[in-house]
């Protein structure tokens, strides 16, 4: 009833198209709301060979188009060619699309230009300055969100057969429609379906990203397009979980970390991300103890050991005073457990919304990182004594207020530390129902407040500390050196997100920190406060540092970066060449790259060789690498070609390789 009841909405949409084609509240003019061109890789395609046909489709603003598989509504446009003899057209292959939810009905439409790309063949024989006149009838469907009109079109152009010439400026124009194309998962996915709820297990490296994970089924009615995907993590498997059906092979497009794969996913079996609270509780029970073990060995990460050394110095200096020492440490803990909380509550919300994120995903935008590093350096320079930190005095004073800021500090500077049972205990409490993962959540706050708590409510420990003196304040300076490591390593990440560029404009506020802070300790040395100047000074240091931080796309600059021209070289010089195309991606390119490749024994045979080695990254689908694979009869990754000296054909090797097989090259 359901499937009846879209066919009668897109009926009626249509049908309002028929009758109002000229309303003036449509966006744009009258139509065509697509305009589409016809475009050839190369006007003198080679006879017996392929060449690449584009339709560039650019629609006007506020209308759509519909994917291969349009969703709850509309329908994917129906090509009809008109193709010389002997010529023949291979199915449209689509890149990603947008989604588009309207009264329930969720859509797959592309709103900004795109161009499906089909393979013509071109039959051997032909005669070089034969015409091929190329003719295309297209029927399809284009809407706003509250209109829809159908609309045909005929497009044409005239190849001649020549010599398969590509033009510079048609390669690059191709190279970036390709870009855009799913690319090639090469292992098959699984699916499971249990009570109504599929889950999909897609081979993903544990290493990648996985941002912003979505999967676009192009097998009909294999899911409910409407209904919400949660992502979650399974080792090197993104595990996709929505409202589907069980059947054949499913399908489909999975669009993850700004790059489409093609996925086929076969029924098996799934380790599903759900726990039954009857059967669940010792899952849970182990990842609450290994969050609280993994907080606690926190404690003596260089982003944490200094604050709470200050914190529970500051408890001997309050002597016997039992009922101020325990309202102090729990503070202290509602701070740390507090912003764990928020921490974990956050990323299930995202989660549950389709991005895949895990502990830490904050740090992944450097103007956070900007912010924690401007506030590892203020820490720095309060425990080296250029200044003291105004009420509430983070590492000193007591009182509830100023415990529960200085737990949530320490939770938060400990963002990009991680320690032993951390991992394994966050990475349960993303696949458990959210009550678990929260109280998982939860222990890894308690465990970092540990220390401080065993403080407060054991006196016999609290009396084994050092009495106060003269030394805390060499201590406290001593203290400095981990957080300023901390602070390098904070701009190392900068470094890697938003360049050097972007480093040295974090180092430069971190510079204008610094300066403010000192004029506010000279100020403190004559007995005067802060003063609002100076706060407002801080504030607008980093809030420029956050404004002006961009990312940068990372590249991968490398003196073994695979090139045809490099590769023409070290031949031509009669060197033996090792040469493999990986991607992020691809399980079993980074098996190999692990337990093979990269070995001591191997590297070391092939110094010994004086083998040279390249690497082709494919992982962001470049098409210049994406040719060179494909002439080799290869539709993606891996690939490994050993080329020997002195010349001839490179010996193409096993998708899996062993030490052995290599060393013996």
């Amino acid at each position: 009833m359901r499937a009846f009841g879209f066919m009668i909405v897109t009926m009626m949409l249509v049908l309002v198209g028929w009758t109002a084609p000229a309303r003036a509240d449509a966006p744009g003019d009258a139509g065509p709301h697509l305009r589409i061109a016809l475009v050839a890789e190369s006007d003198t395609p080679k006879a017996g060979s392929e060449v690449a046909v584009a339709i560039d489709t650019k629609p006007q603003p506020g209308w759509h188009g519909y994917w291969i598989n349009p969703g709850d509504a509309g329908f994917p446009a129906k090509l009809d060619w008109m193709l010389p003899s002997g010529v023949t057209a291979g199915a449209p292959a689509y890149p990603a699309p947008q989604r588009l939810l309207i009264a329930g009905l969720m859509n797959y439409v592309f709103e900004q230009p795109y161009a499906p790309i089909v393979m013509l063949k071109i039959p051997a024989g032909l005669a070089a300055g034969t015409r091929l006149p190329i003719k295309l009838h297209m029927s399809y469907l284009v809407c706003t969100s509250t209109l829809c009109v159908p609309e045909t079109g005929d497009f044409a152009i005239t190849l001649t057969v020549g010599d398969g010439t590509i033009d510079s400026a048609q390669r690059a124009l191709f190279d970036g429609w390709r870009r855009a194309l799913p690319q090639a998962l090469g292992s098959d996915a699984t699916y499971q379906v249990t009570g109504g709820t599929l889950h999909i297990a897609v081979p993903y490296p544990a290493s990648a990203n996985g941002e912003g994970a979505y999967f676009f089924p192009t097998t009909p009615n294999a899911i409910d397009y409407a209904a919400p995907q949660s992502v979650a993590r399974d080792g090197d498997s993104l595990i996709v979980t929505t409202k589907g059906k069980s059947g054949g092979p499913i399908d489909g497009v999975l669009s993850v970390d700004g790059r489409a794969l093609a996925v086929r996913a076969l029924p098996g079996k799934v380790a599903t991300p759900t726990a039954s609270p009857s059967g669940g509780w010792l899952a849970i029970l182990f990842a609450f103890a290994g969050a609280v073990v993994g907080g606690l060995i926190l404690n003596v990460m260089p982003c944490v050991f200094p604050i709470l050394s200050l914190k529970a110095l500051s408890l001997a200096k309050a002597g016997g005073d039992e009922s101020g020492a325990r309202a102090e440490v729990l503070a202290y803990t509602g701070g740390a457990v507090a912003v764990c909380l928020a921490l974990g509550g956050a990323i299930l919300a995202l989660r549950a919304g389709g991005s895949a994120v895990g502990w830490a995903f904050q740090l992944q935008d450097p103007r956070v990182v900007v912010l924690l590093l401007l506030l590892t350096v203020g820490i720095a320079l309060n425990f080296a004594g250029l200044f003291e930190l105004p009420v509430p005095r983070f590492a000193q004073k007591s009182g509830a207020g100023g415990a529960f800021a200085t737990g949530a500090l320490a939770a938060f500077v400990a963002t990009p530390c991680t320690g032993p049972f951390m991992g394994a205990a966050l990475g349960a409490a993303l696949v458990l129902p959210w009550p678990a993962a929260l109280a998982v959540f939860a222990g890894l706050g308690l465990g970092l407040a540990l220390p401080f708590l065993l403080l407060g409510f054991v006196p016999a420990l609290r009396r084994r500390l050092p009495k106060p003196g003269a030394w805390m304040d060499t201590l406290r300076r001593i203290l400095s050196i981990p957080m300023w490591l901390t602070a390098v390593a904070l701009a190392w990440v900068l470094g890697r997100q938003a360049g050097v560029n972007g480093m040295a404009l974090a180092l430069l506020a971190a510079l204008g920190f610094a300066i403010v802070l000192w004029a506010m300790g000279r100020k403190q040395a004559r007995g005067l406060g802060a003063g609002a100047p100076a706060l407002i000074m801080l504030a607008a240091i980093a809030a420029a540092g956050v404004w002006l931080m961009r990312p940068v796309p990372h590249v991968a600059v490398s003196d073994q970066a695979f090139s045809e021209t490099k590769l023409a070289a070290l031949r031509g010089a009669g060197r033996p060449v090792f040469a493999y195309f990986t991607a992020d991606w691809c399980v079993t390119c980074k098996v190999n790259e692990r337990v093979a490749i990269d070995t001591d024994a191997v590297q070391a045979a092939f110094r010994k060789k004086r083998v040279a080695v390249l690497v082709g990254d494919w992982t962001n689908g470049d098409p210049v690498l994406g040719r060179f694979i494909e002439a080799h009869n290869r539709a993606g990754v891996p690939l490994y070609l050993y080329y020997p000296a002195g010349g001839g054909e490179p010996r193409v090797l096993p998708q899996v390789l062993t030490p052995s097989m290599l060393e013996e090259l």
